[in-house]
């Protein structure tokens, strides 16, 4: 750690960092040397993120490893966490679907000891980050395609952070987002439910009785998830957050009735 320098805050106001003082402490802590720090800065004067600048991001009170090319959690996802962690229990399966760095599966079995957590991820840049953060196995490949097929009916908790950006709005993105982040993390197709659709239609199978499946979506998009989900057989609602701008979409499983 180096000493604070407030040319490193004037630069990143510069620069049009909205929380310059927060980041230049962040950097500031980061770095090394002098000569570190000012590397750290112009990168992230030249719109890098943060996270890919220090190599961690800070979600639900905790640090993960971030990689370049890695989709960065978002403060506003802490709601899908919270939710998918009340639904858990020792002893659970939780799989984290399109699970980028892992934060959101580490989250909740940091929060839930004993959950026997899964995760998987096409990008192999976000299975390799996922690895040095998730405490169980992570799979690369297309949604499910990877899994083992033993936990099919097991799974408590499906975390399904999926991309819900429409392919239109993805040029609306801030830069640090469509610049720097990986488009599939983003693109959710040309309504953006696209890949929630394709996991909606496979949770019936992976599910335990009474199983959860977790989405995050924009408050205009509720409705349509809901409807997917209620297509699929699944008991639907919708939980939001004011103060995180967050809205999440959770699908039930039924519970098997004795005869």
């Amino acid at each position: 750690m180096v000493a604070r320098d407030e040319s490193v805050v004037s630069r990143l106001r510069a620069a049009g960092c909205v929380f310059a003082e927060e980041e230049a402490a962040v950097l500031t802590e980061a770095a090394a040397s002098e000569a570190e720090l000012e590397a750290m800065v112009a990168r992230r004067v030249a719109g890098e993120p943060l996270e890919y600048v220090v190599g961690w991001a800070e979600f639900a009170g905790r640090r993960f490893v971030v990689e370049p090319g890695v989709f960065v959690p978002r403060h506003r996802t802490e709601l899908l966490v919270t939710l998918a962690a009340g639904f858990a229990r020792a002893g659970d399966v939780v799989l984290d679907l399109c699970c980028g760095s892992g934060a959101l599966g580490a989250t909740v079995a940091a929060e839930v000891p004993g959950v026997e957590l899964h995760a998987a991820d096409v990008d192999p840049v976000a299975v390799r980050c996922a690895r040095r953060n998730v405490p169980g196995e992570v799979y690369e490949g297309d949604l499910f395609d990877p899994v083992p097929r033993r936990l099919r009916g097991r799974v408590a908790v499906l975390i399904s952070n999926v991309p819900y950006v429409p392919t239109g709005e993805v040029a609306l993105l801030p830069p640090e987002a469509r610049e720097y982040e990986p488009r599939e993390a983003l693109d959710g197709g040309a309504d953006g439910l696209d890949v929630l659709r394709r996991v909606v239609a496979q949770s019936p199978e992976w599910l335990a009785p009474g199983g959860r499946v977790l989405f995050e979506t924009s408050e205009g998009q509720a409705d349509s998830a809901v409807a997917a989900l209620s297509c699929a057989g699944l008991e639907a609602a919708v939980e939001e957050s004011d103060d995180l701008g967050a809205t999440v979409v959770v699908g039930r499983k039924a519970l098997l009735h004795k005869e």
